[in-house]
């Protein structure tokens, strides 16, 4: 009898502990999912994640056939825009925070920092346009010059 009693209890433990190791496992899978879900919805919800409000777009008196329009670019913390072609050319002025930009033009991906500025000549198509910070916003005005009614930027391949 004595023996059947240790290895009731003994089955009793193993049992506990297969428990506590499943309830733990289950926890560590939660975890794990709910920070994998989290990433996943950020990167959905920053797959373009800017904002784009029109500053002013007037022609250009002593340049027949052109406008200058100017926009101003808010980006949330990892924000991005897609790729994009642009009718005219465009200089942009880093407003706050810091933006990476790279334009098939002008050469490899770079961070512009508040205050400073870059352009983008006609016929360039802008690559990558984002807030290179995951935790402080970042703005940036845009100028462009192009044909009078051009779109300004088309969603590029």
């Amino acid at each position: 009898m004595a023996n059947e009693s240790r290895y009731s209890r003994s089955r009793s433990n193993k049992a506990v502990l297969d428990r506590l190791y499943l309830t733990s496992l289950l926890a560590v899978l939660s975890i794990i999912g709910v920070a994998w879900l989290d990433t996943a919805l950020k990167a959905l919800a920053n797959d373009v994640g800017d904002d784009v409000k029109p500053a002013i777009t007037t022609k250009l008196p002593n340049v027949p056939g052109k406008t200058l329009s100017a926009v101003l670019v808010s980006y949330p913390p990892d924000g991005k825009s897609g790729a994009q072609h642009y009718a005219g050319s465009v200089f942009a002025y880093v407003v706050s925070g810091k933006i990476r930009s790279k334009n098939s033009a002008t050469g490899p991906t770079r961070v512009y920092v508040a205050g400073e500025s870059f352009f983008e000549p006609r016929g360039g198509e802008h690559l990558v346009s984002e807030n290179a910070s995951a935790r402080e916003p970042a703005r940036l005005l845009a100028i462009f010059i192009a044909d009078e009614g051009a779109q300004l930027g088309r969603a590029g391949n």
